[in-house]
């Protein structure tokens, strides 16, 4: 089935919704790239020899004529079909439409691969690091982790594509350009334009020749849908979050009887490693299992430890979240990574907070500060604008959630945020929590749907089984 004949089917038609709405000329580069898989054939992977990647200590070298020690790449092959960059504001529809083509991609394709690219970084470092123990700092490991990679897949779909490490910057160019090497075509999702991309990064012209890579090899393709297809109204799903009060513990207690094991509902403890750490689970039934947010986030936590805790739970309760201000920003951005591996994941989530969701990362002192700042910078006397009232800056507050799509580029340029990536992170979280706290979503996989629920739930467990592969 191709993208055309998905769009012919109603049930597909209604699970992605507002796929008819996107410009035709996206649906037909999505179809041109399909169309071109179908005749392309990868070449065999050729693994490079631990020799070729060993430095050159010539006594030439050693006056600078031949001590490179990267280990020289093939050349990207001719017929190698031009990957697409997708991007976008928040639930523009990015995802949708890579995950719509990744699912119906011919049958030729002999291997393929979808996965977020914060974890598929996480697994690069990962495994250089693990080659660096065994050969030497001195030998050049990219192409050795680009062979591996390209073994698992010729078509790699990456999701959320985005640079924000110096580590990442530094290797970025010479892996994906081995990938490509490897035959390995590339498809992306991203929050950013190519050339937006690590923007005021530290050595970031180390990272323009990635750049240059993905526009002159993947067609750069605008999503400008101004409809966030996630805010689509569906019935209410009951408690989703809710306040802290003194049915809170009442209300997450059944939903971990609800999502856990019915069979043997007491919670127990469990231990996950990752990287040679301990990861406490302080309460598991079945496949849930639920923190307080000063257990999962309160403590020094990575991408590396949600990444683990999604391959071994599907379902998570978070209890107690409290809302973050601006000197809290390391307690928010572990909060938004584990929110990103959450969603990732497809799993369930569950959260009782303090404030409401749109006073997480950004409080109602701090919005008051905001509009007073722009009051001021719009030409009021210095100190001599009025305080806005509660009505105003409840107003703010609603209108940054209702229309955050729109907002984002605003919210950037505040001083309620350090800049782009920060703002762009902040309101990916909400529109992904607001998308989550959905009827559809909660029972996804749970055979509890109206219409079609076991087909529902293989689907859902097809989609979890293919995100355990994709953590590679």
């Amino acid at each position: 089935m191709n993208i055309r004949e998905v769009r012919a089917q109603p049930r597909l038609r209604r699970k992605h919704l507002g796929l008819l709405t996107f410009n035709e000329g996206i649906i037909q580069s999505l179809q041109h790239l399909h169309e071109e898989l179908r005749h392309y054939h990868a070449p065999p992977v050729v693994h490079p020899t631990l020799d070729s990647a060993k430095p050159n200590k010539s006594l030439f070298s050693w006056f600078g004529g031949g001590g490179n020690n990267k280990t020289p790449i093939r050349a990207i092959p001719g017929n190698l079909p031009r990957g697409l960059y997708l991007f976008g504001d928040v639930g523009c529809g990015k995802t949708m439409l890579m995950d719509l083509f990744y699912d119906t991609l011919p049958p030729n394709v002999r291997s393929k691969t979808r996965i977020h690219f914060h974890n598929f970084m996480q697994s690069v470092h990962q495994r250089l690091h693990k080659m660096k123990l065994q050969y030497g700092s001195d030998v050049d490991c990219v192409p050795f982790v680009a062979a591996e990679i390209a073994e698992q897949g010729n078509v790699l779909c990456f999701d959320e594509f985005q640079c924000t490490d110096v580590a990442d910057a530094m290797i970025l160019r010479r892996l994906l350009e081995s990938l490509m090497s490897h035959g390995v075509v590339l498809v992306t999702t991203s929050n950013r334009h190519p050339d937006e991309l690590y923007k005021n990064g530290i050595q970031r012209e180390s990272f323009v020749p990635a750049i240059q890579l993905l526009k002159s090899r993947l067609h750069v393709i605008n999503l400008d849908s101004t409809t966030d297809y996630r805010k689509i109204p569906r019935p209410p799903s009951g408690v989703y979050h809710c306040p802290l009060d003194a049915h809170a513990a009442s209300h997450a207690e059944k939903w971990f009887r609800f999502l856990g094991d019915p069979d043997t509902p007491e919670p127990h403890r469990e231990v996950q490693r990752v990287w040679g750490r301990e990861i406490v689970v302080p309460r598991v039934s079945g496949r849930c299992a639920w923190f307080t947010f000063d257990e999962l986030i309160g403590r020094p936590t990575s991408a590396a430890d949600y990444i683990e805790l999604m391959r071994s739970y599907d379902a998570f309760i978070v209890t107690e979240i409290p809302g973050m201000t601006f000197r809290q920003r390391d307690l928010a951005r572990r909060f938004i990574t584990f929110v990103d591996a959450v969603y990732e994941s497809h799993a369930k989530l569950v959260l009782t907070t303090a404030v409401p969701l749109q006073e997480l990362f950004v409080s109602r002192a701090e919005m008051k500060e905001a509009l007073l700042a722009r009051r001021q910078k719009g030409g009021a006397a210095a100190g001599g604008a009025e305080l806005p009232d509660e009505a105003e800056v409840e107003d703010a507050m609603s209108h940054m959630m209702d229309d955050l799509e729109h907002n984002v580029e605003q919210l950037s340029k505040s001083n309620l945020f350090t800049g782009d990536e920060e703002a762009f992170a902040f309101a990916r979280a909400l529109s992904r929590l607001s998308h989550m706290g959905s009827k559809e979503w909660v029972e996804r996989g749970m055979g509890l749907e109206s219409q079609g629920g076991k087909q529902e739930r293989d689907s859902w467990a097809r989609t979890r089984s293919r995100q355990m592969e994709d953590s590679m």
